[in-house]
């Protein structure tokens, strides 16, 4: 494989002339209404899914298999999202799961088709996962398994690349109509993905041609035969909930019986999970020359290899190594085994104290809180501009590419000090439109987002602030530990430990505190539609801005609620919106909070609730009944509940795992 190496003309072009193009400074900029022209084209669909993430992929597959007419919109023009667009091609799966392979029928077909492909699972060789692959390939893989569900299925996909939805039409409590728009490179231009995404994030989100790209202006609208639709939320950070004003939550919940590990007593909107630019390098015979980028130096003293325990860089470069033609020598590091990296290797870069950029303040939060949209114009009608602020994306980029530097010429380490790094120049940076990320620049189409807006779901019996799925009702965490005797007032650990009871406090509800027996499982839901296993897994924001500050420290307190998680369900609650009837909510958006969410947005439970949100959406056209109405006050005694989900388990779609039972509490063998 040839690839170009790092360029000073992006270096340049990054350090220098790209600032003029984004916001000069963290106050809020205004955004000025564009009024919408005319359509270039309508096309009409039973199904608008907005976003071509995993979610939004596997919710495609599915309804294709239904015989449905989809629309897939897609701000890159890859399918795949964490897998392809964001390069994160390394699947995040727990061991037992794995072992069992219980996943979706897609998911599993996912993995048969990789598996294919290169003649083996791994062709990275990797060991942070059984299987590490090119991002370009993944798209490749991906999209011929959708061409394959639409013609088993009988259903239509309508593919939109390059694009992203600008507004939408609601009357009542429905969307009747979306606008969007199509972005292609004007004639003599740079193709797409010449530029990074900060670049031109706006521009793709605004009417009028630009100097780059031409644009085209698309209404997608429900069959004129038969009026009714659902628009699916598959994006990255929730555009659609919050373009619909739906109620939502971002960053931390307030500390509480429920989510009693978390690190603020009120809300903290600014503080998420930090994103990824990630990007490939690959190892040479001969030493590299590399120039050291102009904002090497404002971002070089965060990085580090963070653990003493990790602090090897062939260790750190195997970890997510994507692909591997030739098997180097066994080596060990503190106990951790892997094969040595050989020329040719390739390795994708993912590390919390490397290319994560961590922002968790209100003067560089990267997903706009509702009131910064206000303040931006962009809930004014026209405004709407994706809803990030451009220049933190900008500094993401600059941070992995600075990144890149301290990994092949650095020689500091802030957090296991002098003497720990050493330069390691026999390695590239690869770029082209025909490398693993592809893009000229080198880094990954759109970030790996862990977190965006959280929707908060509707009423229910014993959720009267709205439902959502909390830390407790999945968390394996020892909640006799001194801290939670000692931080939580007596009420609200009185709280926490009626909610974690099990069978016997049921039986006896006077039994003192120190009787009760926690339940080993988490929580059961009657209206589950899908499943899910992985830890709960923190990259937590930065105390201070901007997060690559020197001496700047996470966000204290923020890792407390980390740690393993029981397997656990994707209730339906958690993916009905308030306000908006025919949206239907899924991936990273669903209703979870802070802690929850760090454990709901690795790949296979994207993929599970994606396939969910297909079928949910296939069943209630077919039965002419509303998502929200399954699952009203009198959920327990639906009957076509029972019927959806007798559908997704019959077509390979679990929504539970094996001996599911509030008699069951023998979890502690799934790891």
């Amino acid at each position: 494989m040839q690839y170009k190496a790092v360029s000073s003309w992006f270096q340049s072009l990054l350090g220098c002339s790209l600032s003029l193009l984004l916001l000069e400074s963290s106050t809020f900029a205004t955004t000025k209404a564009q009024t919408s022209p005319n359509h270039d084209d309508t096309v009409e669909c039973e199904l608008l899914i907005v976003g071509g993430g995993l979610a939004g992929a596997a919710a495609s597959y599915e309804a294709l298999l239904e015989g449905k007419t989809v629309c897939l919109t897609e701000i890159t023009d890859w399918v795949g999202g964490q897998i392809s667009s964001q390069g994160t091609s390394a699947l995040d799966e727990r061991t037992t799961q794995r072992a069992r392979l219980f996943y979706p029928r897609g998911y599993l077909e996912l993995r048969d088709r990789i598996e294919k492909f290169y003649g083996e699972l791994n062709p990275g060789d990797c060991w942070v996962s059984v299987s590490c692959f090119l991002p370009k390939d993944a798209h490749t893989i991906l999209w011929q398994q959708l061409k394959d569900a639409e013609a088993k299925g009988n259903g239509t996909l309508h593919w939109f690349p390059s694009t992203v939805v600008k507004e939408l039409d609601i009357e009542g409590r429905k969307i009747v109509s979306a606008t969007a728009i199509q972005h292609s490179p004007q004639p003599g231009k740079p193709e797409l993905n010449t530029y990074p995404l900060s670049s031109t994030i706006e521009d793709a989100f605004t009417y009028e041609d630009s100097s780059l790209f031409q644009k085209k202006i698309i209404k997608l609208t429900p069959p004129q035969a038969a009026p009714d639709w659902y628009v699916i939320e598959a994006t990255e950070t929730g555009e659609i909930v919050a373009l619909a004003d739906a109620p939502y939550r971002l960053g931390i919940d307030p500390l509480s019986h429920l989510e009693p590990s978390s690190s603020s007593l009120t809300n903290d909107p600014y503080c998420t999970q930090g994103f990824t630019y990630t990007f490939a390098m690959e190892a040479t015979e001969e030493p590299q020359e590399h120039e050291m980028p102009p904002f090497y130096l404002q971002h070089h003293q965060y990085y580090s290899y963070e653990l003493e325990r990790l602090a090897d860089f062939n260790l750190v470069f195997t970890y997510r190594r994507i692909w591997s033609p030739e098997t180097g020598e066994r080596e060990i590091f503190r106990g951790i085994s892997f094969t040595a990296p050989t020329p040719g290797d390739i390795s994708m870069q993912n590390w919390t104290w490397g290319n994560d950029y961590r922002p968790g303040t209100s003067q560089d939060n990267l997903v706009y809180t509702r009131q910064q949209l206000q303040g931006t114009g962009q809930l004014e009608p026209g405004g709407w501009l994706g809803g990030l602020r451009t220049e933190t994306l900008r500094k993401g980029e600059e941070h992995a590419l600075a990144y890149f530097f301290w990994l092949v010429e650095g020689t500091t380490d802030s957090q296991l000090g002098e003497g720990v790094k050493k330069p390691y120049p026999n390695h590239r940076l690869l770029m082209g439109l025909d490398s693993p990320m592809g893009t000229v620049h080198g880094l990954s189409k759109y970030p790996y987002m862990r977190e965006g807006r959280r929707i908060i779901g509707r009423v229910y019996p014993g959720y009267s602030q709205g439902f959502t799925v909390n830390e407790i009702d999945i968390s394996r965490r020892n909640y006799r530990d001194e801290y939670y005797q000692t931080n939580l007032d007596p009420v609200t650990y009185r709280q926490l430990w009626k909610v974690l009871d099990g069978l016997e406090a049921i039986a006896n509800p006077d039994l003192d505190l120190e009787q009760i027996k926690r339940r080993t499982r988490s929580t059961i839901y009657p209206d589950s539609v899908g499943i899910g296993h992985y830890a709960i897994d923190f990259h937590p924001c930065m105390t201070e801005s901007p997060a690559e500050k020197a001496g700047n420290t996470e966000r204290e307190g923020e890792r407390r609620g980390a740690g393993q998680a029981y397997p656990f369900q994707i209730p339906l609650r958690a993916m009905i919106p308030q306000k908006i009837d025919n949206l239907v909510v899924t991936g990273k958006s669903i209703a979870t909070s802070h802690i929850a969410a760090a454990a709901y947005r690795v790949h296979s439970f994207e993929w599970s609730s994606g396939a969910a949100a297909g079928m949910i959406t296939s069943y209630a056209l077919d039965n002419d009944i509303m998502p929200y109405e399954l699952i009203d006050e009198s959920y327990l005694k639906e009957t076509q509940l029972r019927s959806l989900q007798k559908k997704l388990n019959e077509s390979g779609n679990p929504t539970a795992f094996p001996d599911t039972s509030i008699f069951n509490q023998d979890w502690e063998d799934w790891q």
